[in-house]
C-alpha cells in the first residue's frame, strides 16, 4: 500500500494546551480522507503541520515522501491548499488570480495557460474567467480557490472546511467538484469538516478527532456498524404496557419509556420493526407512529466522545489563518 501521508505521534502544543495529541494516520494514494470534529478539535492545527505552516512540538510526518520538518520546501511544492478563510484577490479577475498563483509556483506560461483553461472549465467558471472576483458569489469564489490549488499539479490537496458558510445548494455543488477532482486529477484529498453529511458523502475514510486525539478511524459505514444497534421510536398511549410485553421477548436489548413515547434498541431494525407492530396488534395496542433510526455519524461521534458535535463552539485555538499571519510576520 502506498501512503501519501504518514504521521507518527505528531503533536503540537501551545503553552500548556495540547492542540494535537500524538496524531497517527496513514492516507492512501487517491483517497479522500476526512478529519471530522467540532471547532477547536485540532483539525486545522493538524493540517497546518502537514502543510509546514506550523512546526510540530514532537513526532514526525511525511507528505509525498518528504519530511515536514527536514524537507518543507519539497512538501510545499507537492501540495495544494484551500484555506478556511478566503484568500483570493477580489481586485483581480478569476483568470488573473489563477495566473498569479501559477507564477508563484513557477508553472511555465504555456503550461499554465492550458492548465488554467482546463481547471476553470472543470469548476464551471470558464465563462466568468474575465470577471472581477468582487462579482463572484461565495460558492464561485470557493470553486476558484479549489481550481487555483490545483494549478501546479499537486499530488495532495488540503481542503480546510471547504463549504463553511455556504448555503446547502452551493455545498452540494462543491461536493460534486471535490468528488470529480479526486477521480479526474488522480490526487489525494485531505478534508477537514465539522459537517457530518459532508464527511459521510465525500470521504472514503474518516478520522474522528476530539480534543486533539483521534478517537475512531474507518470508513463511514464501518463506523456506523461498529455501534451494533439501531433504535425504534414508538408513539402510543399504551407505551408502558407495550414496554412490558417487549421486555419479555428477545426483540429488543434496551427500552426507555417517556410519557407516550417508547425507544427500543434493536440489532436488526428492518426485520424487528414489523415484528413489533405485529406484537402490538395482537395485544390490541394502538401505535400512533413508529420510526426506525439507523446509526449515523452523529451517533458515532456521540458514542466515541460521550457528547454531540458542537457546531457553535469557539474557533480553533490556533487556526490556519492565524498561523499564516505569524508566518508572514
Amino acid at each position: 500500500m502506498e501512503y501519501v501521508i504518514e504521521t507518527k505521534d505528531l503533536t503540537r502544543k501551545f503553552g500548556d494546551l495540547i492542540a494535537v495529541d500524538h496524531l497517527n494516520i496513514e492516507v492512501e494514494r487517491g483517497e479522500v480522507f476526512g478529519l471530522l470534529g467540532p471547532n477547536g478539535a485540532g483539525k486545522t492545527t493538524s493540517i497546518s503541520m502537514l502543510c509546514t505552516i506550523l512546526k510540530p512540538t514532537s513526532g514526525t510526518a511525511t507528505v509525498n515522501g518528504f519530511d515536514i520538518v527536514k524537507q518543507p520546501a519539497q512538501v510545499r511544492k507537492s501540495i495544494g491548499i484551500v484555506f478556511q478563510e478566503p484568500s483570493v484577490d477580489d481586485r483581480l479577475t478569476g483568470r488573473e488570480n489563477m495566473e498569479m498563483h501559477a507564477n508563484l509556483y513557477g508553472v511555465p506560461s504555456d503550461t499554465a495557460k492550458k492548465r488554467i483553461k482546463t481547471l476553470l472549465k472543470l469548476v464551471e467558471l470558464d465563462e466568468r474567467a474575465c470577471h472581477l472576483l468582487r462579482t463572484y458569489s461565495g460558492g464561485m469564489r470557493r470553486r476558484l480557490e479549489i481550481a487555483r490549488g490545483l494549478i501546479h499539479y499537486p499530488r495532495v490537496l488540503f481542503l480546510d472546511e471547504p463549504t463553511i458558510g455556504l448555503d446547502p445548494q452551493t455545498r452540494e455543488h462543491i461536493w460534486t467538484y471535490i468528488k470529480q477532482l479526486s477521480k479526474e486529477e488522480d490526487i489525494s484529498i485531505i478534508l477537514t469538516t465539522h459537517y457530518m453529511d459532508e464527511a459521510d458523502k465525500l470521504c472514503s475514510r474518516i478520522a474522528i478527532i476530539d480534543y486533539g486525539k483521534i478517537v475512531a478511524l474507518d470508513a463511514s459505514n464501518n463506523l456506523k456498524e461498529s455501534l451494533g444497534e439501531e433504535t425504534i421510536a414508538i408513539r402510543t398511549s399504551e407505551a408502558r404496557e407495550l414496554s412490558q410485553r417487549l421486555k419479555s421477548t428477545e426483540l429488543v436489548s434496551k427500552i426507555a419509556v417517556s410519557g407516550n413515547g417508547l425507544t427500543a434498541h434493536v440489532k436488526n431494525g428492518r426485520e424487528t420493526l414489523p415484528r413489533i407492530v405485529e406484537l402490538a396488534a395482537n395485544a390490541g395496542i394502538h401505535i400512533g407512529s413508529i420510526s426506525l433510526h439507523e446509526p449515523d455519524l452523529g451517533d458515532v461521534f456521540l458514542h466515541y466522545t460521550g457528547r454531540a458535535i458542537r457546531e457553535e463552539e469557539g474557533k480553533e485555538y490556533h487556526g490556519l489563518t492565524a498561523a499564516r499571519r505569524r508566518a508572514v510576520r
